[in-house]
């Protein structure tokens, strides 16, 4: 059962800018933290709003059953905890939100268990260090489901918390997934701005009044796509993909304005590929089908 009486005490290892926030946030929320780094100076604006900084590691984790760890990477994570005790993290529940594979975070666990930790959680933090504590901003989290629950209104404090399921993988699979979108997004937003750049057409306005509403009403087309996707029926509602590559080719007027295709080519490739492959009449949807990991290449 979740708590809701007491704010529990927290230990964060690591202070970056992304560990600083979530101890911040865990400040304002009322929990003792104790807050641990291997350079000791980042602790000091901590300090000053109520932490705890412990300059040992064993007296940083013994001093809260609930151990948040956000450091560079994995590498990072296992050198600072492989030299421990094999009791050292026994009784309690290590939230690991360093950016990692899912492998890594199934290895992690194996590891957390072997130091006697009583349970792990893995995270995907899908916001940046200013809007952490924010409740329109979500964690993904995935692991211990008791622990999850025992833990989760104090994981609260850091923005919403959503539970994934008992595999320690699937937290970081979504967070890579979710950022794939994100980057192709701010691709395709750097492609399009460099096409009015070449014509003297600033961003902002463009941004503001036709970029993001236009992209809004895009967004709505999802739920179709993903259906398609999950069904295997790509059949054409709309545009076909032999409609779509006959009209002219993004990547031809890019290089005649003198503004490099590189974002285009990929998916450009892709689309004229399953046309070729006899599937003209399908979705834009359609085009998983080439870069999924069942695909014959």
């Amino acid at each position: 059962m979740a708590e809701t009486n007491k704010k529990e005490a927290v230990t964060v290892l690591g202070l970056g800018a992304m560990g600083k926030a979530l101890a911040k946030a865990f400040l304002h929320a009322d929990h003792k933290t104790t807050v641990w780094n291997r350079s000791s100076g980042k602790a000091n604006e901590l300090i000053a709003a109520g932490a705890k900084n412990s300059g040992l590691l064993p007296e940083a984790i013994a001093a809260s059953s609930l151990i948040i760890i956000c450091l560079l990477n994995y590498d990072a994570v296992y050198n600072i905890l492989e030299n421990l005790k094999d009791d050292s993290l026994r009784g309690r529940t290590v939230v690991n939100l360093t950016n990692g594979t899912p492998g890594q975070a199934r290895e992690m666990a194996s590891f957390i268990e072997s130091k006697g930790g009583k349970a792990y959680l893995d995270g995907g933090i899908m916001a940046v260090p200013s809007l952490i504590g924010r409740k329109d901003i979500f964690i993904l989290y995935s692991g211990s489901s008791f622990s999850y629950e025992k833990h989760r209104n104090t994981l609260q404090a850091l923005g919403e918390a959503k539970f994934l399921g008992t595999d320690a993988g699937l937290a970081s699979l979504h967070d890579l997934a979710l950022l794939s979108g994100m980057y192709s997004m701010f691709g395709g937003f750097l492609q399009a701005i460099a096409l009015l750049d070449s014509e003297h057409i600033p961003a902002k306005e463009f941004t503001a009044s036709l970029f993001i509403p236009w992209l809004q009403a895009m967004m709505t087309t999802l739920p179709e796509m993903a259906l398609q996707i999950d069904k295997g029926n790509y059949a054409s509602q709309e545009a076909s993909l032999a409609m779509q590559v006959s009209g002219g080719s993004l990547i031809d007027f890019s290089i005649s304005q003198g503004v490099r295709p590189d974002l285009l080519v990929p998916i450009e490739l892709l689309m004229k590929q399953r046309v070729a492959n006899g599937y003209g009449e399908d979705d834009f949807a359609s085009t998983i089908e080439l870069i999924k990991k069942s695909a014959k290449h």
